[in-house]
């Protein structure tokens, strides 16, 4: 298996970025189209258990448009052969001063594009 092919590196990177620039800007369309529209697609959040396209997209639609703004950092995109990707990054908001969120994703590629399959957001307490 090939790991890290540039190119595939490089769509996953976009897709990635796409979806930070949505989540940013509370643009809820974009962010709904870059998960996987399955009953098996799961986020689990900072106070939320999701299973399924349609509880992420009730989610999505209910979620307060403040304090959605931050910074990422470390940010580490891995794909392995061409369809299959993980993504990860640390982040800092200032609604959240003193706190250090973590988020990780998987990507699948499918006909339609790259989506997330299966996604984890937590924040704590800077380790020490």
């Amino acid at each position: 298996m090939e790991v890290d092919l540039p190119e595939v590196v490089a769509e996953v990177r976009a897709a990635f970025d796409q979806y930070e620039v949505a989540l940013v800007n509370n643009d809820v369309a974009t962010l709904d189209a870059l998960f996987r529209d399955d009953p098996r697609t799961i986020r689990y959040g900072g106070g939320e258990i999701l299973y399924g396209y349609s509880e992420i997209k009730s989610f999505r639609s209910a979620r307060s448009p403040v304090g959605l703004g931050r910074t990422i950092s470390k940010t580490v995109i891995t794909t392995y052969g061409r369809e299959f990707a993980t993504a990860s990054t640390l982040y800092e908001r200032p609604s959240a001063p003193g706190k250090i969120g973590r988020q990780m994703q998987t990507w699948v590629k499918f006909p339609e594009g790259w989506r997330v399959v299966a996604a984890h957001v937590s924040m704590i307490d800077p380790p020490k």
